[in-house]
């Protein structure tokens, strides 16, 4: 392209709810009924007719996600140079630092500069994977997450499902060693995990650790509260892996966390972390502490999703790739890359890889 410059001309901020069946009750994760995916895509397209697709998080807070898009973050960038994305993260977030690097604004952000490296290597006609490390794998492993269902019975069902489904690993939500009990009978030498929202106090946090332990549970993610206090996880360990960072932004917070040594498996998530610029950071950061492995938090079906593949392909260490254990009533991308035997393929095409269907924006847009 010499040496032109590509401009942002125009960004869109699209509101879709796409209705999912999860076989539970939808119930106890979340501050009401949880039966819809809630994703606020952002396009933006370049004068040279590139656009680039990326996700905000905003399960729960779509309004509030696009507000801060539309009313704070698009002003300012239009005109901007589309093909550095990391200029324009720290660009934000200095301009925006009074309103606070985490939470809502962060979580707008994370969708701008997803967009930004879709079009960056669309520009170079590469997979995103290419710019941020190499195409080390071109599949990578899932395991199935399932929901919350409460319910011993019905959290065994599932889990014996998603293990003949060809599922090597499993994480459960559930937060009782009633419902938890169960499940380990119905693994058939599938690996399991247990996250438990930060729903236990340390002295109980502790004793289920040690029970965990011996079942083998393979990690413990965000046991306690508050989900920042890596120190009170490593309190917890006693010997079983912790994961946890879901609810972290920015590289800075996952700084304290990944040197300190409490969390073995770091879990930035794209849409909420500040997107494919945190998460370069946060990796460098990973491979700088061993035993620190990022294991990428993405339970998305949007370019959230597509981006976590992309990141997956070009981290050194084989990470695992969460799939939310859901039905929704349709995908966002006609070739979407689910899970087959495990496994799931790294999306070949330029950017994220694929391209949105434009009848699913239409059919599930909500302006």
């Amino acid at each position: 392209m010499g040496e032109y410059a590509m401009k942002i001309a125009d960004i869109q901020v699209i509101r879709l709810d796409i209705p999912f069946e999860d076989g539970g009750t939808g119930l106890g994760m979340t501050p009401s009924s949880w039966n819809q995916c809630d994703m606020v895509l952002v396009k933006i397209t370049t004068d040279s007719g590139i656009v680039g697709w990326g996700e905000a998080f905003s399960y729960f807070c779509a309004r509030s996600v696009m507000a801060m898009l539309e009313d704070t973050v698009i002003p300012m960038l239009i005109g901007q140079d589309a093909g550095d994305p990391q200029a324009i993260s720290l660009m934000l977030q200095r301009r925006l630092c009074l309103f606070g690097r985490y939470g809502i604004t962060i979580f707008a952000l994370s969708g701008v500069d997803i967009a930004l490296w879709d079009i960056k290597a669309k520009a170079a006609g590469v997979p995103l994977a290419q710019l941020i490390g190499g195409m080390r794998r071109d599949s990578v492993a899932a395991y199935a997450s399932l929901v919350r269902y409460g319910d011993g019975a019905v959290a065994a069902a599932f889990t014996a499902k998603a293990r003949a489904e060809g599922y090597d690993f499993v994480k459960l939500h559930e937060i009782t060693r009633d419902a938890i009990g169960p499940c380990f009978d119905r693994l058939d030498g599938a690996q399991i995990m247990i996250d438990v929202n930060c729903n236990w106090s340390e002295p109980e946090a502790r004793d289920m650790a040690a029970w965990l332990r011996e079942q083998g549970t393979f990690w413990l993610e965000e046991p306690t509260f508050p989900p920042e206090d890596h120190a009170q996880m490593g309190r917890i360990a006693q010997g079983l892996a912790i994961s946890g960072g879901e609810n972290l932004c920015t590289s800075w917070q996952f700084e304290g966390m990944i040197r300190s040594g409490d969390v073995r498996y770091p879990q930035p998530s794209v849409t909420k972390v500040g997107g494919i610029s945190e998460m370069i950071r946060i990796a460098a950061l990973a491979a700088e502490n061993p035993p620190a492995q990022l294991m990428p938090h993405s339970p998305y079906f949007g370019p959230g999703y597509l981006a976590t593949l992309q990141i997956c392909a070009a981290l050194p260490q084989p990470p695992l790739f969460e799939f939310l254990y859901v039905e929704p009533d349709a995908w966002l991308y006609r070739d979407m890359p689910l899970p087959q035997a495990g496994r799931v393929a790294i999306p070949q095409g330029p950017g994220l890889g694929l391209e949105p269907a434009p009848e699913i924006i239409a059919h599930y847009r909500r302006d």
